[in-house]
């Protein structure tokens, strides 16, 4: 029987690489199980589909915090640590993040970005690389640290910028990517936190 790693990921909105690691943790073989999904929006859409996936969730609307982002994240942290996860993933957490949390998950705080860091960093990734005239374009797992999407990177995938491409049609071949790409480096992330498990 294999051990199965608790993880908590945090969402912003619909949660389609949630769904992907949900899909991937479904799996007998794989070695996380999801302890908790924690939104800073009640109303994500990915906080139902956790649901229906019978996975504990949490909103913490950070809108009730007024621009006090580490009193909000005391409460994400709090949340995490009580869930008993041991590995954080962001997919679509749309947060700036304080170093209060980015220190208590050091090494073991994970997130995904659409582009091929450094390039493009922050939002709108897709229309910028069309932009810049790039060739391809990607997507990136990095841990966090308090630089905004200057984590250590874990691993990356890669797709060409086709000419006909809009912004549309590049994310939706790079969210093909990250949709493979995360579970694959979740696990080779929990194989080096535990070896031999």
């Amino acid at each position: 029987m294999i051990h199965k790693t608790p993880i908590a990921v945090l969402i912003s909105g619909r949660g389609s690489n949630m769904r992907a690691l949900i899909e991937a943790c479904a799996r007998p073989d794989y070695p996380a199980r999801i302890v908790l999904v924690l939104s800073n929006r009640p109303d994500a859409g990915g906080l139902e589909v956790a649901r229906e996936a019978g996975l504990p969730t949490i909103a913490i609307d950070h809108k009730a915090f007024g621009k006090d982002r580490e009193a909000h994240e005391i409460k994400v942290d709090e949340a995490i640590k009580a869930s008993g996860a041991e590995i954080v993933c962001l997919a679509g957490y749309m947060r700036v993040l304080t170093p209060y949390l980015v220190n208590a998950w050091h090494g073991k705080m994970l997130n995904i970005h659409p582009s091929l860091l450094p390039a493009f960093p922050g939002l709108h990734t897709h229309e910028a690389a069309i932009a810049a005239g790039a060739n391809e374009h990607g997507c990136t797992i990095h841990f966090v640290t308090s630089g905004v999407d200057e984590g250590p990177v874990l691993a990356q995938a890669r797709v060409p910028v086709l000419p006909s491409d809009t912004p549309e049609t590049l994310a939706a071949r790079v969210l093909e990517q990250e949709h493979q790409l995360y579970p694959r480096v979740l696990a080779d992330v929990i194989s080096r936190l535990h070896p031999g498990v």
